[in-house]
């Protein structure tokens, strides 16, 4: 119970860190009325991430806008990531997903 309960907790604190990404993006695109300008920022923001090596300290990588740490080879990154994955993201703002829900 030791070992089990601070990483459950830590994997329970990372997905509210995602879902609370997912939460600005919609209210993002609710406040312009579009989804689209904010997935293509997104989009740019993405591209740049990947051809601009940044040497971030992986505790500071969750107050970037995309995951800065993308392109490192991390065993189980998608479960202790804080982001939540770009190309999702943009999906959703394009999907009109954001539009659907209160």
């Amino acid at each position: 119970m030791v070992i089990l309960a601070p990483l459950a907790a830590t994997l329970l604190q990372l997905a509210l860190s995602r879902s609370r990404e997912y939460e600005a993006d919609r209210d993002g695109a609710r406040l312009i009325g579009d989804g689209e300008p904010l997935a293509s920022a997104l989009t740019k923001l993405e591209m740049a991430a990947g051809r601009v090596p940044m040497q971030v300290p992986r505790e500071m990588a969750a107050l970037y806008i995309v995951n800065p740490l993308k392109g490192r080879r991390v065993t189980f990154a998608k479960w202790f990531s804080d982001h939540p994955p770009t190309p999702e993201r943009i999906k959703r703002l394009r999907s009109k997903e954001w539009a659907h829900r209160f």
